[in-house]
């Protein structure tokens, strides 16, 4: 018996990727890591930390905007 499904409906042929930007994010995340010796148990901690670095504007562009 044939499926009524197409293949691709369940079993997607092209891969999905993450956004380019979590590459970035997780690299400085692991630099986080490092730099307080390899202590675990703070992996939430360095990637928001990681991340706000990457979304928040610098201060410096804040106040070049609010000039």
């Amino acid at each position: 018996m044939k499926s009524t499904h197409g293949e691709n409906e369940f079993y997607p042929t092209t891969p999905i990727t993450e956004p380019a930007y979590n590459l970035d994010i997780r690299v400085r995340a692991y630099e986080l890591f490092e730099q307080r010796g390899r202590e675990e148990g703070h992996d939430l901690d360095d990637w928001l930390q990681a991340e706000a670095e990457f979304t928040m504007p610098a201060r410096s562009e804040i106040r070049r905007v609010a000039a």
